[in-house]
């Protein structure tokens, strides 16, 4: 439990008679995930019909709105962004880090962290995107000197003037990206409070009095940096994809304060822009910081000429959606009246996927709700559209550990609405398990193996599943505090992709795995 968290309406006054010196609105999205096109409620692609009835979110085109709107009301606007830009939909497939640069210079973005995603294609992408924004990019938390595409390019911590007055900027990235990511073996990354310390201590001796950290490290870590250094006034987050505020779903107020310092995060995929307004005195001290979350909701209207922009940056899009990426002998059954009642072929290609990405990492078994799976494919050659036509949300790649009691509960809920024809039905991969029918629900399960063995309800295993699931989606409540849980591993359609390229000429299959009686 963090000390000195407060869980009522973030309004900070350290010192009523301090003077109110100068005012600083910090506006600042994260873990955009290349939605320039707007999002549904699911986050995940919204149609232009849906768009046109009001019903989506986010978008670039709305995003400029906001951000106009928002620099017009603050006298002194501090535009940031707490990474992860790369990585998520078709747009990042084929513009890289490009399209991301583009957009952010038009936003007109003062600096941004480094995200793990922003590792996704190795350093070569990132030097790219960094050479092409007109802002600085930062991380303080990895040693870049043995790697000559980054060392020159990437600073730890800026210091940019706004009205007269000198804003330290320091940047985080997760200190595990080695794992999550492929930033190659020459970038070294560490301990974030040691890091952010340094910076802040080198900053201080500069006369630098006031400090944001953009820190994509997570809601918890950023709350372990804000308790353990001195001098950091404020911490714009990321990577956890954590909304604070007073509304429904939200982790925490907006700000969350710890000791002295101001923590905020803004969810993710452009949905809300994050407005901070933060009062320092004359000695750099904060005396006031309030603000929330804007959702970027059909409220706001969408820039006409960055409509067109976008419409005009996804016609290559299509190209990608006609690619064939593999060839399979037969058809691959996806049809809902099979993967949510019993072993099918879609299911078990897909488990297969995700345990064959991730079974390196000690994951043993793979889980997909078969509400996911929306189509079959043709025999003969598969085109990434198709893929898409299955896996159409978006979801990424999840890896967490429970105890095998959690996963026998989770069988248990896959089996447990059958008869309704329900999504949650559990395809799985690494293991075998058999369904009664006729028993209720909730022992409906038996006969588990893991890898051969029986599964020991006291013993830890690793889970691969998407981010839906492992979030507490289609029921499965029981994931939702997992262990070393992480949400935001590759799109589950690329993984698809790439597992039947691998395999090509793919034949579909079922093994028995699942037995339904």
């Amino acid at each position: 439990m963090i000390r000195h968290l407060t869980t009522t309406a973030a309004t900070l006054a350290l010192s009523a008679g301090a003077a109110s010196a100068y005012d600083l609105t910090i506006l600042h999205t994260n873990d955009f995930h290349a939605r320039f096109e707007p999002i549904s409620k699911y986050d995940g692609p919204c149609s232009a019909e849906d768009n046109a009835a009001g019903e989506c979110f986010g978008g670039s085109a709305r995003l400029v709105t906001a951000i106009a709107d928002a620099k017009e009301r603050a006298s002194n606007p501090l535009l940031v962004d707490g990474g992860d830009q790369f990585q998520g939909t078709l747009f990042y497939t084929y513009y890289k880090g490009a399209l991301a640069a583009e957009m952010m210079n038009m936003l007109g973005y003062d600096a941004m962290t480094v995200g793990n995603h922003e590792f996704d294609d190795g350093p070569e992408v990132l030097a790219g995107f960094v050479e092409a924004v007109e802002f600085p990019i930062l991380m303080s938390n990895a040693d870049l000197t043995s790697e000559p595409l980054l060392k020159d390019v990437i600073q730890k911590s800026v210091v940019i003037e706004k009205n007269g007055e000198r804003i330290g900027l320091i940047g985080l990235t997760p200190q595990d990206t080695d794992e999550l990511a492929s930033p190659g073996p020459n970038v070294v990354f560490t301990d974030p409070v040691e890091a952010v310390q340094g910076e802040v201590d080198r900053l201080t001796e500069e006369g630098v009095n006031k400090i944001v950290v953009l820190s994509h490290s997570g809601f918890g870590t950023d709350q372990r940096i804000a308790e353990n250094t001195t001098g950091v006034d404020v911490i714009v987050g990321g990577h956890s994809n954590t909304l604070l505020g007073d509304m429904e779903g939200a982790a925490g107020p907006y700000p969350t304060m710890v000791g002295d310092t101001a923590i905020v995060q803004a969810y993710a995929y452009g949905k809300y822009l994050g407005e901070l307004n933060v009062t320092f005195d004359d000695d750099g001290v904060v005396t006031e910081a309030t603000g929330a979350p804007l959702l970027i909701d059909a409220a706001v209207t969408e820039d006409g000429a960055t409509v067109e922009l976008i419409a005009q940056k996804a016609a290559p899009l299509e190209e990608i959606r006609n690619k064939v990426v593999a060839e399979t002998t037969e058809a691959i059954n996806g049809e809902r009246d099979a993967c949510r009642a019993m072993e099918c072929q879609m299911g078990n290609l897909v488990a297969e996927a995700m345990l064959d990405r991730v079974a390196d990492q000690g994951i043993q078994v793979a889980i997909a709700n078969g509400g996911g799976l929306r189509a079959s494919i043709d025999a003969g050659e598969v085109t990434m559209g198709e893929v898409l036509t299955v896996l159409p949300f978006q979801n990424t790649l999840s890896t967490f550990q429970v105890d095998g009691a959690t996963l026998l509960a989770a069988l248990e809920n896959g089996a447990s609405q059958i008869e309704e024809g329900a999504g949650r039905f559990a395809q799985v991969a690494g293991m075998s398990y058999t369904i009664d029918t006729s028993a209720e629900p909730g022992s409906r399960v038996s006969d588990v193996m893991v890898g051969g063995a029986p599964l020991d309800e006291s013993a830890i295993y690793g889970v691969v599943s998407n981010n839906y699931v492992r979030n507490g989606g289609d029921g499965y409540e029981m994931f939702v505090n997992a262990d070393n849980a992480y949400d935001y591993g590759p799109d589950l359609a690329d993984v698809t992709a790439e597992y039947l390229a691998a395999n090509a000429p793919y034949t579909p299959m079922t093994d028995g795995r699942i037995t339904v009686k």
